[in-house]
């Protein structure tokens, strides 16, 4: 197997980390390393300058003698990484082989792919990509730290988690019949976790009527509409009110 097949880093959730067939997270240096180790494989496309470096880890208080402190972790993380990753002097560079797996790289991929796939009207593949970037996006990013670069990290984690819930639960409602419980289930998650935002309600909606409980789809809209007059004073969308109409006519 090549290099670049054994080369899968687990950026979310816990880290793991397997360079070149060898693993390598369990030999990081303490948490800045990890760190350090983390930042550099997000920022991998380009160099980092050493100051950069230095941000990332100490933002707030940096110690007196910083520039020592990062050539220190560097010191060790080359030692662990080989100089021919961990590349550069001035400015920082992690190399990973060129078809290295990045989980939180092939999340960005992969929710691309469904909702591209659903624009396309072509259901079935984004079934598998929406997984791909959900259970990516549900490990969360290093939830005990609050770093400004982590924060974004998380950020975007949280938005790909909304859009794979949307992409895979309207996956699962076009394909129907034994998908259509899991296209309920990511609307009910989607309603829990942006309950303004109506996609969430709309997938639920679908997905109960098409089940046969009109009666519940018609009590998850009034849900909404009630929700929406009482916190915005607005009504539900043209989209939402069409299918509300569509469902009281069945009844």
């Amino acid at each position: 197997m090549s290099a670049s097949h054994e080369t899968r880093i687990q950026l979310c959730g816990d880290l793991l980390a397997r360079i070149g067939g060898q693993t390598v997270h369990d030999r990081l240096p303490g948490r800045q390393g990890r760190l350090l180790f983390t930042f550099l494989v997000l920022n991998r496309t380009r160099p980092s300058a050493r100051w950069e470096l230095i941000e990332s880890l100490w933002p707030i208080d940096p110690p007196a003698a910083s520039e020592n402190a990062l050539r220190a972790l560097l010191s060790k993380l080359r030692g662990v990484l080989g100089g021919e990753v961990l590349d550069g002097r001035s400015s920082i560079r992690i190399c990973l082989p060129e078809r290295s797996l990045v989980d939180i790289e092939a999340a960005r991929a992969a929710i691309h792919r469904a909702e591209s796939a659903l624009a396309r009207g072509a259901s079935p593949e984004a079934w598998g990509p929406a997984q791909v970037a959900l259970f990516t996006a549900r490990r969360g990013f290093l939830p005990d730290e609050q770093t400004t670069w982590i924060v974004d990290v998380r950020n975007e984690l949280e938005d790909i988690h909304l859009r794979a819930l949307e992409a895979y639960g309207s996956a699962c409602l076009n394909i129907g019949e034994t998908e259509l419980p899991a296209a309920e289930r990511s609307g009910r998650e989607l309603v829990r976790l942006a309950p303004f935002r109506e996609s969430g309600h709309r997938i639920m909606i679908e997905a109960l009527a098409a089940q046969g409980n009109t009666a519940e789809a018609l009590l998850t809209y009034e849900s909404l509409r009630e929700l929406l007059r009482r916190e915005l004073g607005i009504a539900p969308g043209a989209g939402l009110r069409e299918l509300h109409t569509r469902l009281l006519a069945t009844t």
